[in-house]
């Protein structure tokens, strides 16, 4: 099974460094347009499917010089929702993601190779304290102005995780993660 990341991961970047990576963007996460995924085998029988719901990110795009792109993102794992309350408490303890000595999972980009339209974004990936290079399918969705006064740009992607090589029980196996991201200009 593969794990995408959303830039539950994809997406964050420091606004301090926007300005020299192009037009610099805030997750709109007030408006929900924003959205980190997972979907992770059960047992083999089944799969379990679940979202974070307190994240936040901001991420760099110029479309003339889309390998400048920077993205940073901050999950809080205590969100974690897979709509079965019993579950997502045993996943948020210690056999799983262990949120009290890990309350956070950080994406941030070191890289971007594609056009302007569909590429990898590649970046460190912090999970319960384990750091790995992850690449990152992306595509664009779109950008313009939006009713409001505003400018958007709006991704997708996905990755696929290997959750033993973060930690978490081998038995899970490979956790896909799908991210939607539309940013709004600062």
């Amino acid at each position: 099974m593969k794990k995408v990341i959303s830039p539950c991961f994809v997406f964050l970047f420091c606004v301090t460094g926007l300005q020299s990576h192009g037009a610099g963007y805030v997750f709109d996460k007030p408006g929900q347009h924003v959205f980190i995924t997972f979907k992770a085998s059960h047992l083999g029988f089944s799969y379990i499917l679940g979202h974070f719901e307190d994240f936040n990110g901001t991420f760099a795009y110029d479309p003339d010089k889309p390998e400048d792109s920077i993205v940073h993102v901050t999950i809080d794992v205590k969100s974690l929702d897979t709509d079965h309350a019993e579950r997502d408490k045993h996943l948020r303890g210690s056999g799983y993601f262990d949120v009290e000595t890990y309350p956070s999972i950080t994406f941030a980009s070191s890289s971007y190779a594609g056009s302007t339209t569909s590429g990898i974004l590649t970046g460190e990936l912090n999970l319960r304290g384990i750091s790995k290079t992850i690449a990152i399918d992306v595509s664009k969705i779109g950008e313009g102005d939006d009713p409001w006064g505003g400018y958007r740009s709006g991704f997708e992607g996905s990755v696929t995780l290997d959750a033993g090589s973060y930690g978490l029980p081998a038995w899970i196996g490979d956790v896909e993660v799908y991210l939607v991201v539309e940013g709004v200009r600062q």
